[in-house]
Parts: C-alpha cells; sequence; structure tokens
C-alpha cells in the first residue's frame, strides 16, 4: 500500500486538526504509512477575506495535482460547492459547535461585562448576534489564529473576545474557555467544530481510508447546516447562523440571519426526517429568506462591498 499525504495549513489548529485524523486513521489502517503536508493558502498570506475559499483554494489545487492524498479542512472554512475532481469524502467525529467567550478581567462571562466592553471577533455573524442581545457593547475586530488572539486579549485592548469552542479544545486550551456561549444568543457558523476530509474523484484507497473516520451523526447535522447556507447565496463571511441536533430520531435545524449592527434579527427552526438533512436545510432559509432575510443579507453584502 503507498503511503499517504495528508494535506493542511501549517496553523497549529490546522495541524493539531490533522495530528489527530492521521492517529485516528493509523488506529484502523497500521500498516498504512502516512505524512503530513502543510501548505501556504491565500488567506494565511492575508487575502481579502471577503473572497470566498481562501483558506482552501491552494490545498484543493494541490490535491488535483496529486501533490497530496486527503486534503483535511476545517469544515466551516470550506465552500458549499466543490470543485470538479473533488469530493468530500468523510466528516470525523465534530467537537464542541459553540463558540466561547475568553475574558480578561473579573467579568468572564458575556451577562457580566460592563457597559460598553471592548468584545473582539473575527467574525460578522458573531458581531451581530452579540449587538443583538447586547447592543451596549462595542465589538470590533480581531483577526489571526488562536494564539494571536489569545495574546492580543493579554495587551488589554479588549475586555473579552469571542472565538470557536473548537479551536481551543482542539489545542488543548479548554482552560481558557470561560463561558460556551449559548445557541439561543449565539447561533454558531453552520460546520463550526467539524473537519472535512476531501479526495480526488477515482482515487479509491484514499476514499476507503477517509471514509473510514466518517461520523453519521455529525455528517447529517452539518449536511443541514450546510444547505441551509447554500440557498441563502451566502457565503461563510455571512451574518448567518446555523445549528442541527438529532433528537429522537428528528433531526432540528435552527437558523439565523441578522443584520451587522444586531438591529435586525430573524431566527427560525424546522424539524423533520434525518435523512431529508439538505431538504429541511434549504427549506428554512427560503423561510427566513421570506422574512425578510434576503433584505438583511443584500444589506449586509452591500455595505462589505
Amino acid at each position: 500500500m503507498r503511503a499517504v499525504i495528508l494535506g493542511t495549513r501549517g496553523s497549529q489548529l490546522a495541524l493539531a486538526q490533522t495530528r489527530w485524523v492521521v492517529e485516528r486513521l493509523k488506529e484502523q489502517w497500521p500498516e498504512t504509512e502516512f505524512t503530513i503536508r502543510t501548505l501556504t493558502t491565500s488567506g494565511d498570506r492575508g487575502a481579502d477575506p471577503r473572497e470566498r475559499g481562501i483558506f482552501v483554494k491552494e490545498i484543493e489545487r494541490a490535491l488535483l495535482e496529486g501533490e497530496i492524498d486527503i486534503a483535511v479542512h476545517s469544515l466551516k472554512d470550506l465552500p458549499t460547492q466543490t470543485p470538479q475532481g473533488l469530493k468530500v469524502a468523510s466528516i470525523p467525529r465534530r467537537v464542541d459547535p459553540r463558540d466561547a467567550l475568553v475574558g480578561r478581567n473579573t467579568a468572564r462571562r458575556l451577562d457580566q461585562l460592563p457597559k460598553g466592553a471592548r468584545v473582539g471577533t473575527s467574525s460578522v455573524r458573531r458581531k451581530a448576534q452579540l449587538l443583538a442581545y447586547r447592543p451596549d457593547l462595542e465589538v470590533v475586530p480581531l483577526r489571526g489564529n488562536v494564539d494571536t488572539r489569545l495574546k492580543l486579549l493579554g495587551t488589554g485592548e479588549f475586555d473579552a473576545i469571542v472565538v470557536a469552542a473548537a479551536g481551543l479544545l482542539r489545542l488543548d486550551l479548554r482552560n481558557r474557555i470561560d463561558e460556551f456561549l449559548d445557541p439561543e444568543i449565539v447561533l454558531p457558523a453552520p460546520g463550526q467544530g467539524a473537519l472535512a476530509l476531501e479526495v480526488r474523484l477515482g482515487d479509491d484507497l484514499a476514499e476507503e481510508l477517509a471514509y473510514s473516520l466518517n461520523h453519521r451523526e455529525t455528517q447529517l447535522r452539518v449536511t443541514a447546516e450546510r444547505a441551509f447556507l447554500a440557498r441563502l447565496g451566502a457565503g461563510c463571511l455571512a451574518p448567518a447562523g446555523a445549528l442541527a441536533y438529532l433528537e429522537e430520531g428528528e433531526l432540528r435545524l435552527e437558523g439565523v440571519v441578522a443584520a451587522p449592527d444586531g438591529s435586525e434579527l430573524i431566527r427560525g427552526e424546522i424539524a423533520g426526517p434525518p435523512e431529508e438533512a439538505a431538504e429541511l436545510g434549504e427549506e428554512l432559509a427560503a423561510d427566513i429568506l421570506d422574512q425578510g432575510g434576503e433584505a438583511i443579507l443584500k444589506e449586509a453584502l452591500d455595505a462589505d462591498a
């Protein structure tokens, strides 16, 4: 059996995620040699964050050209349209999809932050929902990898930051999480906390290896969430969140679209058979668009253009 090359970004989080994948693969395929190749993406070089796929395009190119065999992505970075010649072969078990608040001083919960507190986040989705709940906050841009964001918190420029809990958990930084934000207040990005293993069409070995890590429950949940995002016609930077649950044999999906300043927020919920995950996501998105979500998204995209 040939050596199998997994490709990923070179950030600490991306490498931690990919090492986790390799460890799981070695458990099931102990005779196979796995190596990791790091690739620099346009997002790592500071590309405009409004451009779609900035953290995956170079990795997908390497996959198409045979430089790597399996691409490991954070699912929320992956556009909902897969390039020709590639397929997402596997969605491994998800870690906690919620957002997390990391505080600087004694106020370490969202409700405890003082009026006018400066909260750093990279996400317009988080900003919109935070301001809808606490319009008195000052939500300011915060970019960089997880380590950079935590260091910036220590400078005193922010009273708190909000990041994906999954990143801290995968980096063994659970102790830095002061509060997991309730999805009733802040719905996460579609697919947050999940990984995607992408392969070339026709590479049966890579597909078999990747699929061995597929987690059916996670796959169903993120299918609904990403169908919701795709039907909105918006990318991963849109002020939209979604989270699906499997409860008593039924799939329940919550979705939200919010104005970036928090002044408007449209939230909905739908439930149905898990095997209809994609249809449920599309139906919920259509309903939210009809309720005014389309105008909110258009205004947000126009303002960002």
